[in-house]
């Protein structure tokens, strides 16, 4: 259990908390949530023992193994499969003192040390740390190669799987989403809903929280409030609330006036297909969202541009990838697309498929391997990618930023507009170098609509964006009259603003027929049909036949020397075997006298018990041994027999 009793803490000049009291139950799963800056990271710091409260009491259960996700990973020269198994130290202590007792030749501590590596499931290890690895995106061929080997947000994922790893009764996650795609943030909620521990989770995704969490924990107005349910029945209540204490009727009147404009739009595309049947159902609940919403800060719309053009931008046969130090690198061939006035496409495929390379080429940003590249008259392109806040000048303001793309605009036409991003009073005057990440963001999406693009195109827009300017950009995005391309793992975002999804995969770009639940169907099966394919690979090999006389004789000749092979291998499993019938044989007698209860319990058999232990270990050692030996061989047989099957009947 966890609970915090009139607790107050206060960093800095800011009070995060004041008097705040919380209960949570061990096995609860619940989301943190709250605006930017209210506090959610520090409550986790809290719990860790990092911060102490300013008064008040925080009370865990005892014995509680906590495990805790870095924000910061260090590029270190270690394969990312051991660096994943680190996370467990327990287990990383107790190989590292097996080693020293080996090199000591300690028997006695050697069995201690083998039963306790057995006791913390150290011996399947490294295949689990494989496991989370390959759902959060990595291949096999990734396992070996260093952490440095990968960018900042490959290492995050990597990250991930180590807090993932580590054993533990509780789990702190603090936005574990934002360098995911949509297939590795669909494995982690599957993962999550199995862990049997106590979950913290601070996140801005919407679904990911109803998917994951049986509770909500609001920071607002310095307390902690919490509330049974997910994410969507929080909103539901919260509004319920809202609604008995709303005293700002007429911006509440205004805000359902844009909501119903929002579900007008696109209730008249709702048999286009099921996509958008889908997308109607859920916005009709979008008054009730709205005001939950109502007492947000961000509150601004896009404006498209004056002119555009009917195409707005073409690709023609194009080929799309990267030029290579031993060659071009194709991600996507033969591409045709035609981007008409008003279209609103969201980019699905497999991690790697190309989705970004897309956008990049879309925006001229990448040249085209092959093919044209035709961009309409009138074509004027707002781009929004994570690598855009690194190009943001850190040593001015938000207010210099917008007034170097427009030097004419007034002072308060400016200030105007970025206080509908959040940027308001004096905070349009602040240094760029001090905001965090999600301002930064804001400010990015602020540059873009500022320039009245008439083709958006937005590559992961919400990392780093809290529920509420998630909201504001919802609704902005509904609103704007020009074109949008949008990738993102949002998929509350891409319900609510997408007509049509693409798919981009096996090197292609195509319409996708079908809605978010379809895509996750497609995954699925696209999983299975690769599994299939690697298990009848092998037998397509072996079934293959020479129609030709020559390759007959020869595949004779190959029997024959692969009969000889046989031999030796057929002694080499037998011998194992009967090294496995003595092995187990010798532990069964051994595990016997281990089960008389008065090993345990008499004075003076602790050197007979220590011994007794000795030998299991020994012989579960040796069993081992045998085991793998005689796998190895009967495999080596099977594949033999198999590629001497198919010599024989060719």
């Amino acid at each position: 259990m966890i609970a915090l009793r009139q607790v107050a803490l206060q960093r800095g000049t800011q009070p995060l908390l004041h008097q705040a009291d919380l209960t949570l139950n061990a096995g609860v799963k619940a989301g943190i949530i709250g605006a930017n800056g209210a506090g959610k990271s520090s409550l986790f710091k809290l719990l860790l023992g990092e911060l102490a409260p300013d008064q008040g009491d925080i009370a865990l259960s005892g014995g509680q193994r906590i495990a805790h996700m870095a924000q910061e990973v260090e590029a270190l020269d270690r394969a990312i499969v051991d660096y994943v198994q680190d996370g467990d130290l327990a287990l990383r202590q107790a190989e590292a003192d097996l080693a020293t007792a080996q090199a000591q030749n300690d028997a006695h501590r050697e069995a201690e040390l083998h039963g306790l590596i057995e006791t913390l499931d150290g011996y399947s290890a490294p295949s689990r740390a494989a496991q989370l690895l390959v759902g959060l995106g990595f291949v096999q061929s990734d396992m070996q190669r260093p952490l440095s080997d990968f960018s900042g947000g490959w290492r995050m994922r990597v990250n991930l799987a180590r807090t993932l790893f580590m054993p533990s009764d509780l789990l702190l996650l603090d936005e574990p989403t934002n360098h995911l795609d949509l297939d590795a943030l669909l494995w982690l909620e599957q993962w999550l809903g199995r862990y049997p521990g106590t979950l913290l989770l601070i996140s801005h995704d919407r679904d990911f929280l109803d998917a994951v969490c049986d509770h909500i924990v609001h920071m607002h107005h310095q307390t902690l409030e919490l509330y049974r349910g997910n994410y969507t029945r929080f909103e539901r209540t919260r509004a319920e609330k809202l609604a008995l204490q709303q005293a700002e009727a007429a911006k509440q009147q205004a805000r359902r006036e844009e909501i119903e404009r929002f579900i007008a739009r696109f209730k008249a595309k709702a048999t286009k297909a099921r996509q958008a049947q889908s997308r109607v159902k859920m916005l009709e609940r979008m008054e009730e969202i709205a005001v939950a919403h109502v007492d947000s800060p961000f509150h601004f719309s896009l404006p498209s541009a004056d002119k555009t053009s009917h195409p707005l931008l073409v690709l023609d046969q194009a080929t799309l990838g990267y030029h290579g130090e031993q060659g071009d690198i194709v991600q996507l061939d033969k591409v045709d697309l035609t981007l008409l006035p008003g279209s609103r496409i969201g980019l699905l495929g497999p991690n790697g498929a190309g989705k970004s390379t897309l956008i990049k080429s879309l925006t001229g940003e990448l040249a085209l391997l092959a093919g044209r590249r035709v961009p309409g008259e009138h074509l004027k392109i707002g781009y929004f990618a994570q690598h855009q806040l690194e190009g943001l000048d850190v040593t001015t303001t938000p207010y210099v930023h917008v007034q170097r793309l427009s030097p004419t605009a007034s002072e308060q036409e400016i200030r105007n507009f970025l206080g509908g991003f959040g940027f308001q009073g004096d905070d349009a005057f602040g240094e760029v170098a001090r905001f965090s990440g999600g301002e930064k963001a804001r400010l990015a999406l602020a540059l873009v609509a500022w320039q009245k693009p008439n083709l958006l195109l937005l590559d992961e827009p919400t990392n780093h964006l809290d529920l509420e300017m998630r909201e504001a950009l919802t609704q902005a995005l509904a609103g704007f009259e020009g074109t949008v391309i949008l990738v993102s793992h949002d998929r509350h975002l891409l319900r609510a603003t997408v007509d049509e999804f693409w798919r981009v995969a096996d090197h292609r770009v195509e319409p996708f027929d079908g809605d978010l639940d379809d895509y996750r169907t497609w995954l699925k099966a696209r999983l299975e049909a690769h599994r299939r394919d690697a298990r009848s690979e092998k037998s397509e090999r072996q079934q293959a036949t020479s129609e030709s006389r020559e390759t007959r004789k020869a595949s004779r000749q190959a029997a024959a020397a692969l009969r000889e092979k046989l031999r030796p291998l057929k002694k080499l499993r037998d011998q194992a075997e009967k090294t496995m019938e003595r092995a187990q044989q010798q532990l069964a007698e051994v595990e016997a006298v281990l089960a008389d209860p008065e090993l345990y319990t008499e004075a003076g058999r602790k050197a007979e018990l220590t011994a007794t232990l000795a030998r299991q270990a020994e012989h579960k050692s040796q069993l081992d041994a045998a085991e793998a030996e005689w796998l190895s061989a009967e495999e080596a047989l099977e594949a033999m027999e198999a590629e001497l099957l198919a010599s024989e009947n060719a």
